[in-house]
């Protein structure tokens, strides 16, 4: 079952610690390609059931579809922008395992929109996710998911093929949420 958590600004404190921190990894430009090396590959599509694309581009750029898959959400932005800096948790309490990102990249065209985030210091993984809506020629509404990680954190690399399921778990649940919004 899915729910959906109230997404939170973050106060001014948090966002300047998130804003001064260095991305965890080196960027490469055209991350929706090959992963560099040492990085695992992910790529998944869903054709979703909504035809609304201006709403599911609202969801999705307003955090809707991070807290509805059970994250807690804090942005220094909503809707998000370029350099937007946020912090999730998932996870109960003060067990929650800590994921911030900062926005990277917002693609905003008439038939595809969406944004791409790396990792912070602090993220069980290092690496760049991207997520895109794109409107088809019938009107049905594609959501690509890709992302380049490799672990960071000492659980993350101890984890190994639990911290992938992990991964895998919350990418459906990406995709299972922006068709029940």
């Amino acid at each position: 079952m899915m729910w959906t958590m109230p997404v939170h600004l973050l106060d001014e404190q948090q966002t300047s610690k998130l804003r001064a921190a260095p991305l965890s990894f080196s960027r490469h430009e055209g991350s929706e390609g090959d992963a560099p090396a040492g990085y695992r590959h992910l790529h998944r599509q869903a054709t979703l059931n909504r035809c609304d694309f201006d709403a599911a581009a609202r969801d999705l750029l307003e955090w809707r579809m991070h807290s509805r898959a059970g994250l807690r959400v804090d942005a220094s932005e909503i809707p998000l922008r370029q350099d937007t800096v946020v912090l999730m948790r998932w996870g109960p309490g003060p067990l929650a395992v800590k994921i911030p990102c900062r926005v990277l990249e917002v693609i905003d065209e008439s038939r595809r929109r969406g944004f791409a985030y790396g990792t912070l210091s602090g993220h069980p993984e290092a690496g760049e996710e991207r997520f895109i809506l794109e409107q088809l020629d019938d009107g049905r509404i594609l959501f690509t998911i890709t992302a380049h990680s490799r672990p960071a954190s000492t659980l993350a690399k101890v984890g190994g093929p639990i911290s992938r399921a992990a991964q895998n778990f919350m990418t459906q649940r990406y995709l299972q949420a922006m068709d029940r919004l």
